[in-house]
Protein backbone atom coordinates (compact mmCIF):
# COMPACT_ATOMS: atom_id res chain seq x y z
CA UNK A 1 0.00 0.00 0.00
CA UNK A 2 1.34 3.40 -1.17
CA UNK A 3 1.71 6.21 2.09
CA UNK A 4 -1.21 7.96 -0.53
CA UNK A 5 -3.28 5.20 0.18
CA UNK A 6 -3.19 4.94 4.08
CA UNK A 7 -2.99 8.70 4.61
CA UNK A 8 -6.10 8.69 2.37
CA UNK A 9 -7.55 6.40 4.55
CA UNK A 10 -7.35 8.25 7.56
CA UNK A 11 -9.12 11.39 5.89
CA UNK A 12 -12.12 9.33 5.49
CA UNK A 13 -12.68 9.02 9.33
CA UNK A 14 -11.57 12.45 10.73
CA UNK A 15 -14.79 14.51 10.58
CA UNK A 16 -13.24 16.44 13.68
CA UNK A 17 -10.43 17.58 14.79
CA UNK A 18 -11.49 15.10 17.51
CA UNK A 19 -11.24 12.10 16.11
CA UNK A 20 -7.79 13.16 13.84
CA UNK A 21 -5.64 13.07 16.81
CA UNK A 22 -7.71 10.38 18.07
CA UNK A 23 -6.57 8.14 15.21
CA UNK A 24 -3.02 9.59 15.72
CA UNK A 25 -3.22 8.67 18.92
CA UNK A 26 -4.30 4.85 18.24
CA UNK A 27 -1.11 5.29 15.03
CA UNK A 28 1.14 5.95 17.78
CA UNK A 29 0.35 2.98 20.06
CA UNK A 30 0.38 0.72 17.41
CA UNK A 31 3.61 1.67 16.63
CA UNK A 32 4.84 1.04 20.79
CA UNK A 33 4.94 4.80 21.63
CA UNK A 34 4.30 5.29 25.35
CA UNK A 35 1.63 7.98 26.36
CA UNK A 36 2.61 11.20 28.61
CA UNK A 37 0.84 13.08 31.08
CA UNK A 38 1.32 16.79 31.06
CA UNK A 39 0.73 16.71 34.76
CA UNK A 40 2.83 14.05 35.71
CA UNK A 41 7.06 13.59 35.83
CA UNK A 42 8.29 12.26 32.50
CA UNK A 43 11.04 9.50 32.93
CA UNK A 44 12.35 9.10 28.98
CA UNK A 45 15.19 6.47 28.18
CA UNK A 46 17.44 6.04 25.06
CA UNK A 47 15.74 4.72 22.44
CA UNK A 48 12.17 5.34 23.70
CA UNK A 49 9.39 5.94 22.30
CA UNK A 50 6.27 8.71 23.36
CA UNK A 51 3.52 11.12 22.84
CA UNK A 52 1.64 13.58 24.79
CA UNK A 53 -1.86 15.53 23.81
CA UNK A 54 -3.24 18.35 24.92
CA UNK A 55 -7.04 19.14 25.27
CA UNK A 56 -7.80 16.11 22.91
CA UNK A 57 -6.93 18.40 20.02
CA UNK A 58 -3.21 18.71 19.59
CA UNK A 59 -0.65 15.81 19.99
CA UNK A 60 3.33 15.74 19.78
CA UNK A 61 5.29 12.44 19.78
CA UNK A 62 8.42 12.29 19.49
CA UNK A 63 11.48 8.99 19.63
CA UNK A 64 14.66 8.96 21.34
CA UNK A 65 17.85 8.22 19.41
CA UNK A 66 20.14 5.82 21.37
CA UNK A 67 23.27 8.36 20.89
CA UNK A 68 24.01 11.30 22.47
CA UNK A 69 21.11 13.93 21.75
CA UNK A 70 21.88 16.27 19.02
CA UNK A 71 18.84 18.61 18.69
CA UNK A 72 15.09 18.57 17.14
CA UNK A 73 14.11 17.36 14.06
CA UNK A 74 10.16 18.37 14.11
CA UNK A 75 7.19 19.14 11.87
CA UNK A 76 4.63 21.34 12.31
CA UNK A 77 0.81 20.45 11.16
CA UNK A 78 -2.59 21.45 11.86
CA UNK A 79 -5.62 19.05 12.07
CA UNK A 80 -8.76 21.87 12.27
CA UNK A 81 -9.93 22.87 9.49
CA UNK A 82 -13.02 25.59 8.58
CA UNK A 83 -16.36 24.44 9.07
CA UNK A 84 -19.44 25.79 11.97
CA UNK A 85 -19.57 25.35 15.25
CA UNK A 86 -22.81 24.25 16.94
CA UNK A 87 -23.62 26.81 19.84
CA UNK A 88 -24.43 25.82 23.50
CA UNK A 89 -28.12 26.27 22.66
CA UNK A 90 -28.51 24.51 19.49
CA UNK A 91 -31.92 23.92 18.66
CA UNK A 92 -34.21 27.30 17.29
CA UNK A 93 -38.03 25.92 16.34
CA UNK A 94 -39.73 27.50 14.09
CA UNK A 95 -43.04 27.71 12.47
CA UNK A 96 -41.62 25.84 9.29
CA UNK A 97 -38.91 23.58 11.08
CA UNK A 98 -36.11 24.07 13.49
CA UNK A 99 -32.54 24.83 12.54
CA UNK A 100 -29.53 24.26 14.02
CA UNK A 101 -27.89 27.54 15.76
CA UNK A 102 -24.08 27.50 14.21
CA UNK A 103 -21.12 30.44 13.90
CA UNK A 104 -18.48 30.24 11.47
CA UNK A 105 -15.48 28.63 12.59
CA UNK A 106 -12.08 30.30 10.04
CA UNK A 107 -12.37 31.39 6.68
CA UNK A 108 -14.74 29.24 4.14
CA UNK A 109 -16.35 29.32 1.18
CA UNK A 110 -19.32 29.77 2.40
CA UNK A 111 -21.29 28.82 -0.79
CA UNK A 112 -19.79 25.52 -0.63
CA UNK A 113 -21.39 24.05 2.30
CA UNK A 114 -24.82 25.00 0.87
CA UNK A 115 -27.25 22.03 -0.36
CA UNK A 116 -25.21 19.43 0.96
CA UNK A 117 -25.54 16.58 3.35
CA UNK A 118 -24.36 17.57 6.44
CA UNK A 119 -23.50 16.08 9.66
CA UNK A 120 -21.89 17.22 12.86
CA UNK A 121 -18.65 15.45 15.03
CA UNK A 122 -16.56 16.74 17.55
CA UNK A 123 -16.63 15.63 21.18
CA UNK A 124 -19.22 15.96 24.83
CA UNK A 125 -18.83 15.71 27.81
CA UNK A 126 -20.65 13.91 30.45
CA UNK A 127 -21.53 13.49 34.27
CA UNK A 128 -18.92 10.82 34.93
CA UNK A 129 -18.56 9.21 38.71
CA UNK A 130 -15.84 11.20 39.44
CA UNK A 131 -16.39 14.37 37.78
CA UNK A 132 -16.42 15.34 33.82
CA UNK A 133 -15.41 12.82 31.12
CA UNK A 134 -15.21 13.22 27.57
CA UNK A 135 -16.40 11.31 25.11
CA UNK A 136 -16.20 11.77 20.77
CA UNK A 137 -19.25 11.89 19.21
CA UNK A 138 -20.22 11.48 15.60
CA UNK A 139 -23.76 11.69 14.48
CA UNK A 140 -22.99 10.02 11.81
CA UNK A 141 -26.14 10.85 10.01
CA UNK A 142 -27.11 12.96 7.24
CA UNK A 143 -28.89 14.82 9.19
CA UNK A 144 -28.64 18.85 8.12
CA UNK A 145 -28.65 20.91 4.99
CA UNK A 146 -28.25 24.60 4.28
CA UNK A 147 -30.39 25.14 1.63
CA UNK A 148 -30.14 27.62 -0.94
CA UNK A 149 -32.51 30.75 -1.66
CA UNK A 150 -33.82 30.20 -4.73
CA UNK A 151 -32.67 32.29 -8.18
CA UNK A 152 -36.20 33.44 -8.46
CA UNK A 153 -35.41 35.21 -5.04
CA UNK A 154 -32.69 36.57 -5.37
CA UNK A 155 -31.71 37.30 -8.95
CA UNK A 156 -28.55 38.74 -8.37
CA UNK A 157 -27.23 35.79 -6.53
CA UNK A 158 -25.44 34.67 -9.71
CA UNK A 159 -23.58 38.42 -9.64
CA UNK A 160 -22.11 38.09 -6.21
CA UNK A 161 -23.51 37.95 -2.63
CA UNK A 162 -22.36 38.40 0.64
CA UNK A 163 -23.66 35.90 2.87
CA UNK A 164 -25.24 36.81 6.01
CA UNK A 165 -23.48 34.01 8.49
CA UNK A 166 -27.10 34.69 11.06
CA UNK A 167 -29.25 33.84 8.15
CA UNK A 168 -28.05 32.50 4.87
CA UNK A 169 -25.81 29.57 6.77
CA UNK A 170 -27.75 28.08 9.02
CA UNK A 171 -28.41 24.26 8.54
CA UNK A 172 -31.84 22.95 8.78
CA UNK A 173 -32.19 19.74 10.45
CA UNK A 174 -35.66 18.90 11.03
CA UNK A 175 -39.63 19.81 10.14
CA UNK A 176 -40.52 18.90 13.87
CA UNK A 177 -40.50 21.82 16.17
CA UNK A 178 -37.46 20.42 18.50
CA UNK A 179 -38.09 22.23 22.06
CA UNK A 180 -36.10 20.25 23.87
CA UNK A 181 -32.69 20.89 25.34
CA UNK A 182 -30.10 20.26 22.86
CA UNK A 183 -27.93 18.43 25.11
CA UNK A 184 -30.83 16.08 25.98
CA UNK A 185 -30.91 15.35 22.55
CA UNK A 186 -27.12 14.51 22.63
CA UNK A 187 -27.44 12.16 26.00
CA UNK A 188 -30.03 9.97 23.83
CA UNK A 189 -27.86 9.79 20.93
CA UNK A 190 -25.18 8.72 23.20
CA UNK A 191 -27.42 5.79 23.72
CA UNK A 192 -25.98 5.47 27.59
CA UNK A 193 -27.89 7.33 29.82
CA UNK A 194 -25.25 9.40 30.85
CA UNK A 195 -26.31 13.37 30.95
CA UNK A 196 -24.20 15.68 28.63
CA UNK A 197 -22.96 18.64 30.82
CA UNK A 198 -21.21 20.28 27.11
CA UNK A 199 -20.21 19.79 23.86
CA UNK A 200 -17.39 20.69 21.30
CA UNK A 201 -19.13 20.13 17.86
CA UNK A 202 -18.48 20.88 14.20
CA UNK A 203 -20.56 20.04 10.88
CA UNK A 204 -18.65 18.21 8.62
CA UNK A 205 -19.90 17.60 4.94
CA UNK A 206 -20.87 13.69 4.02
CA UNK A 207 -18.63 13.11 1.30
CA UNK A 208 -16.17 10.32 0.83
CA UNK A 209 -12.54 11.31 -0.61
CA UNK A 210 -13.13 10.67 -4.57
CA UNK A 211 -10.53 10.15 -6.69
CA UNK A 212 -10.63 11.86 -9.55
CA UNK A 213 -9.50 12.81 -13.11
CA UNK A 214 -9.26 10.88 -16.84
CA UNK A 215 -5.85 9.75 -15.09
CA UNK A 216 -7.37 8.93 -11.38
CA UNK A 217 -4.34 10.90 -9.81
CA UNK A 218 -6.20 13.92 -8.22
CA UNK A 219 -8.04 13.75 -4.87
CA UNK A 220 -10.68 15.66 -4.33
CA UNK A 221 -11.69 15.71 -0.13
CA UNK A 222 -12.98 17.30 2.81
CA UNK A 223 -10.37 19.05 5.07
CA UNK A 224 -6.79 18.88 3.09
CA UNK A 225 -6.20 21.62 4.25
CA UNK A 226 -4.23 20.96 6.41
CA UNK A 227 -5.07 17.09 7.43
CA UNK A 228 -3.19 15.60 4.21
CA UNK A 229 -0.01 17.37 5.88
CA UNK A 230 -0.79 16.27 9.26
CA UNK A 231 -1.44 12.36 7.79
CA UNK A 232 1.79 12.49 5.93
CA UNK A 233 4.08 13.51 8.57
CA UNK A 234 2.38 10.74 10.53
CA UNK A 235 2.97 8.38 7.57
CA UNK A 236 6.84 9.71 7.90
CA UNK A 237 7.78 9.45 11.34
CA UNK A 238 6.10 5.97 11.86
CA UNK A 239 8.49 4.52 9.04
CA UNK A 240 11.32 5.37 10.29
CA UNK A 241 13.76 3.76 13.35
CA UNK A 242 15.91 6.39 14.31
CA UNK A 243 19.28 5.00 16.05
CA UNK A 244 21.58 7.84 16.31
CA UNK A 245 21.50 12.11 15.63
CA UNK A 246 18.72 14.75 16.70
CA UNK A 247 15.34 13.73 18.19
CA UNK A 248 12.35 13.36 15.62
CA UNK A 249 9.12 15.71 16.23
CA UNK A 250 5.77 15.20 15.13
CA UNK A 251 3.68 18.13 15.89
CA UNK A 252 0.16 18.72 15.20
CA UNK A 253 -1.68 21.75 16.60
CA UNK A 254 -5.69 22.52 16.72
CA UNK A 255 -6.90 26.07 15.77
CA UNK A 256 -4.62 27.47 13.34
CA UNK A 257 -7.98 28.64 11.28
CA UNK A 258 -8.69 30.63 14.38
CA UNK A 259 -5.89 32.71 15.03
CA UNK A 260 -3.66 29.71 17.31
CA UNK A 261 -4.48 31.60 20.20
CA UNK A 262 -5.67 28.64 22.47
CA UNK A 263 -4.37 26.93 24.66
CA UNK A 264 -3.59 23.74 22.69
CA UNK A 265 -2.87 26.41 19.43
CA UNK A 266 0.94 26.66 18.16
CA UNK A 267 0.91 30.28 19.60
CA UNK A 268 0.67 28.50 23.12
CA UNK A 269 3.35 27.04 25.15
CA UNK A 270 2.45 23.36 24.26
CA UNK A 271 5.41 22.82 21.94
CA UNK A 272 8.53 24.70 23.82
CA UNK A 273 7.51 22.95 27.07
CA UNK A 274 7.34 19.39 25.47
CA UNK A 275 10.99 19.72 23.90
CA UNK A 276 12.25 21.81 27.65
CA UNK A 277 10.79 18.90 29.32
CA UNK A 278 12.44 16.15 27.09
CA UNK A 279 16.04 17.74 27.76
CA UNK A 280 15.21 18.21 31.26
CA UNK A 281 14.05 13.99 31.46
CA UNK A 282 17.37 13.54 29.54
CA UNK A 283 19.62 15.41 32.26
CA UNK A 284 20.25 18.42 30.22
CA UNK A 285 20.28 22.27 31.72
CA UNK A 286 19.38 25.06 30.68
CA UNK A 287 22.56 26.03 27.88
CA UNK A 288 22.12 23.08 26.79
CA UNK A 289 18.56 23.57 25.92
CA UNK A 290 19.26 26.13 23.94
CA UNK A 291 22.39 24.51 22.22
CA UNK A 292 19.78 22.02 21.21
CA UNK A 293 17.06 24.80 19.80
CA UNK A 294 19.96 26.40 17.89
CA UNK A 295 20.75 22.76 16.49
CA UNK A 296 17.25 21.88 15.51
CA UNK A 297 15.02 22.78 12.36
CA UNK A 298 11.09 22.95 11.95
CA UNK A 299 9.44 22.28 8.72
CA UNK A 300 6.14 23.97 9.22
CA UNK A 301 4.07 21.79 6.93
CA UNK A 302 0.59 23.43 5.68
CA UNK A 303 -0.70 23.27 2.21
CA UNK A 304 -0.51 25.84 -0.50
CA UNK A 305 -1.64 27.81 -3.63
CA UNK A 306 -1.40 26.11 -6.67
CA UNK A 307 -1.91 27.49 -9.98
CA UNK A 308 -5.80 28.07 -10.70
CA UNK A 309 -6.49 27.17 -14.49
CA UNK A 310 -9.71 29.28 -14.71
CA UNK A 311 -8.13 32.22 -12.80
CA UNK A 312 -3.87 32.43 -13.81
CA UNK A 313 -3.60 36.24 -13.64
CA UNK A 314 -4.46 35.57 -9.66
CA UNK A 315 -0.43 34.13 -9.25
CA UNK A 316 2.28 35.91 -9.42
CA UNK A 317 3.76 36.03 -12.78
CA UNK A 318 7.12 34.13 -11.44
CA UNK A 319 5.22 31.11 -9.34
CA UNK A 320 3.82 28.22 -11.82
CA UNK A 321 2.67 25.80 -9.13
CA UNK A 322 0.87 22.71 -10.11
CA UNK A 323 -0.97 19.64 -8.53
CA UNK A 324 1.61 16.77 -8.76
CA UNK A 325 4.43 18.89 -9.33
CA UNK A 326 6.09 18.60 -6.60
CA UNK A 327 6.08 19.89 -2.63
CA UNK A 328 5.81 23.73 -2.81
CA UNK A 329 8.32 25.62 -0.54
CA UNK A 330 6.34 29.07 0.92
CA UNK A 331 7.78 32.80 1.11
CA UNK A 332 6.55 35.80 2.17
CA UNK A 333 8.65 39.10 2.58
CA UNK A 334 6.39 40.41 5.59
CA UNK A 335 6.76 37.10 7.73
CA UNK A 336 3.73 35.71 7.41
CA UNK A 337 5.75 32.42 5.85
CA UNK A 338 9.49 31.78 7.79
CA UNK A 339 11.07 30.12 4.92
CA UNK A 340 14.72 32.12 4.06
CA UNK A 341 17.36 31.44 2.18
CA UNK A 342 19.18 28.73 4.42
CA UNK A 343 15.54 27.05 5.66
CA UNK A 344 15.19 27.44 1.58
CA UNK A 345 18.37 25.60 0.60
CA UNK A 346 18.02 22.45 3.17
CA UNK A 347 14.76 21.85 1.62
CA UNK A 348 15.90 22.00 -2.02
CA UNK A 349 18.88 19.71 -0.56
CA UNK A 350 16.24 17.25 0.91
CA UNK A 351 13.94 17.58 -2.39
CA UNK A 352 17.58 16.66 -4.67
CA UNK A 353 18.80 13.58 -2.28
CA UNK A 354 15.44 11.99 -3.28
CA UNK A 355 15.56 13.32 -6.84
CA UNK A 356 11.98 14.73 -6.20
CA UNK A 357 10.74 18.17 -8.09
CA UNK A 358 10.60 21.08 -5.99
CA UNK A 359 7.99 24.11 -6.39
CA UNK A 360 8.33 27.49 -5.23
CA UNK A 361 5.12 29.90 -3.98
CA UNK A 362 4.79 33.74 -3.16
CA UNK A 363 1.83 35.56 -3.34
CA UNK A 364 0.95 37.86 -5.96
CA UNK A 365 2.83 41.36 -4.55
CA UNK A 366 -0.73 43.38 -4.21
CA UNK A 367 -2.63 39.80 -2.95
CA UNK A 368 -2.75 39.30 1.10
CA UNK A 369 -2.08 35.56 1.90
CA UNK A 370 -2.95 33.31 4.16
CA UNK A 371 -0.08 32.56 7.96
CA UNK A 372 0.23 29.68 9.29
CA UNK A 373 2.47 27.66 11.62
CA UNK A 374 5.97 28.75 11.22
CA UNK A 375 6.08 32.66 12.14
CA UNK A 376 3.47 31.26 15.14
CA UNK A 377 5.42 28.90 16.61
CA UNK A 378 8.31 31.25 16.28
CA UNK A 379 7.05 33.14 18.68
CA UNK A 380 7.36 30.76 21.56
CA UNK A 381 10.66 28.79 20.28
CA UNK A 382 12.92 30.24 17.97
CA UNK A 383 14.17 27.58 15.75
CA UNK A 384 15.26 28.06 11.85
CA UNK A 385 11.99 27.00 9.75
CA UNK A 386 10.76 26.79 6.43
CA UNK A 387 7.20 26.77 5.39
CA UNK A 388 6.53 24.14 2.75
CA UNK A 389 3.12 22.26 2.30
CA UNK A 390 1.54 20.26 -0.74
CA UNK A 391 -0.07 22.43 -3.79
CA UNK A 392 -3.69 22.35 -3.38
CA UNK A 393 -6.86 24.15 -5.47
CA UNK A 394 -10.69 25.51 -3.56
CA UNK A 395 -8.51 25.96 -0.21
CA UNK A 396 -11.46 26.64 2.21
CA UNK A 397 -13.88 24.90 0.51
CA UNK A 398 -15.86 22.12 2.21
CA UNK A 399 -14.09 20.07 -0.52
CA UNK A 400 -10.80 21.03 -1.36
CA UNK A 401 -8.76 19.13 -4.80
CA UNK A 402 -4.91 18.23 -4.22
CA UNK A 403 -2.71 15.51 -6.27
CA UNK A 404 -1.99 12.17 -5.23
CA UNK A 405 1.38 11.70 -6.07
CA UNK A 406 2.56 14.91 -3.63
CA UNK A 407 1.14 13.24 -1.39
CA UNK A 408 3.86 10.46 -1.41
CA UNK A 409 6.30 13.02 -2.28
CA UNK A 410 5.56 14.71 0.62
CA UNK A 411 5.82 11.40 3.06
CA UNK A 412 9.64 10.95 1.50
CA UNK A 413 10.46 13.98 2.21
CA UNK A 414 9.71 14.40 5.89
CA UNK A 415 10.89 10.93 6.76
CA UNK A 416 14.22 12.24 5.25
CA UNK A 417 14.21 15.23 7.27
CA UNK A 418 13.30 13.26 10.13
CA UNK A 419 16.10 10.96 9.84
CA UNK A 420 18.43 14.10 9.30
Amino acid sequence: MKPSERVIANLAKSHSQYHAVALMKAAFKGKGYQKLEESEPWILVPGGKYFVTRNGTSIIGFAIPESPIQGFQIVSTHNDSPSFKVKPSAFLPGPYGTRLNVEPYGGMIMYSWLDRPLSFAGRVVVEGKKGPEEKLFDLEEDALVIPSLAIHQNRDINSGHAFNAAVDTIPLISLDKKEGAFNDFLSEKLGTGEKVLAHDLFLYIREEPRIVGLDKDLLLCPRLDDLSSAYSSLEAILSIEKKEGKIPVFASFDNEEVGSMSRQGAMSDFLVATLSRILLALGKDEAQRYEAFASSTILSVDNGHANHPNFPAVADPTTSVKLNGGVVIKYNAGGHYTTDAQTSAYVKMLAAKLKQPIQEFTNRSDLRGGSTLGNISNTQVSIPTADIGLPQLAMHSSVELCGIEDINRMVALLKEHYLG
